[in-house]
């Protein structure tokens, strides 16, 4: 796709998943300009391709495609409302593309907000790493009406390998985005009881995560997450390399819990699977690789091996 057909791209949010989206899209002959409060991840960008704004607002003015790539509601907020925010920079008829994980009610309000000012929202939620984002193989789904989805579509596919439609309004992505984390959240917290219990009999972490991965019992998390938590006890949890925050499942699985309340089904293991994350953020691990919970179960000393 060249340059002169495809949308003009703002990537607001250069953090683990923006950087290489960004990168990927400019790699792809998406016209990119970028903005992250850090200029070492501006810099990044554009050496790959990209242009460089100052503030979100530099970002927006003249995209047709703002691509939101930011933390939490609070971020999305300042991005697009705050003093330098990209609203009142974009022309009407932009699209401005949410791929945060914020819960289906953030989402709507944020919809609402910008439709005062001619622009619209595409609400899709992106899952898929860091690695994945680069490769343009990212796993999105989408909640839009379908003009809006039509322009941030060339967007969308580029960045994606599974595309899933799930309905025609914001919410709608985060919705599906939301049982996606109950998923995840589970099984990493699933993960990290069994590579604990593991180590409570004295077996060697990574021969059992190395066997069972291949098997029944197995699930991507294992398999992805159960390396890093064998390598906290080989080396030091503050060795292994940071892919996904704690504290993004603190976010996500309180989103899940919460959603889930509104809607009166109970979600036992989700909410187990919450009070773990909170544990591991009160114990400092907030900031850490999200395989960093087994050392809640089982603490990196001696002392918390088998007995």
């Amino acid at each position: 796709m060249s340059s002169a057909t495809s949308p003009r791209v703002a990537v607001i949010g250069l953090g683990a998943m923006g950087l290489p989206m960004a990168q990927h899209l400019a790699a792809g002959g998406f016209p990119v300009t970028v903005f992250d409060i850090a200029a070492e991840r501006r810099a990044a960008a554009v050496a790959a391709g990209a242009d460089e704004a100052v503030t979100p607002a530099e970002a927006g003015r003249g995209a047709d495609v703002v691509l939101l790539a930011v933390r939490d509601q609070a971020q999305v907020d300042r991005a697009l409302f705050g003093e330098t925010g990209a609203a009142g920079a974009l022309r009407a008829g932009a699209v401005v593309v949410l791929t945060s994980t914020v819960g289906p009610v953030a989402a709507r309000a944020t919809a609402a907000a910008l439709a005062e000012r001619g622009v619209r929202l595409v609400d899709a939620p992106v899952s898929g790493g860091p690695t994945r984002a680069g490769n343009g193989e990212l796993l999105i789904v989408v909640g839009a009406e379908p003009d809006a989805l039509a322009t941030a579509r060339p967007v969308l596919e580029r960045l994606a390998s599974t595309l899933t439609v799930i309905g025609d309004k914001p919410g709608d992505g985060q919705a599906l985005k939301a049982i996606n984390q109950l998923l995840a959240g589970v099984h990493i917290a699933a993960a990290a009881e069994a590579v604990a219990l593991a180590r409570g009999l004295d077996l060697d972490p990574r021969t059992v995560i190395d066997s069972l991965s291949q098997g029944a019992a197995g699930s991507f998390m294992f398999a992805d997450r159960g390396p890093r938590m064998a390598q906290a006890y080989e080396e030091a949890a503050d060795a292994v390399e940071v892919r996904s925050r704690l504290d993004i499942f603190v976010k996500d699985m309180g989103i899940v819990t919460g959603i889930a309340k509104d809607a009166h089904v109970p979600v036992p293991l989700a909410s187990a699977a919450e009070q773990l994350y909170l544990l591991g953020e009160r114990a400092g691990l907030a900031a850490r690789d999200d395989s960093s919970i087994v050392t809640v179960l089982s603490p990196n000393t001696p002392e918390g091996a088998g007995q």
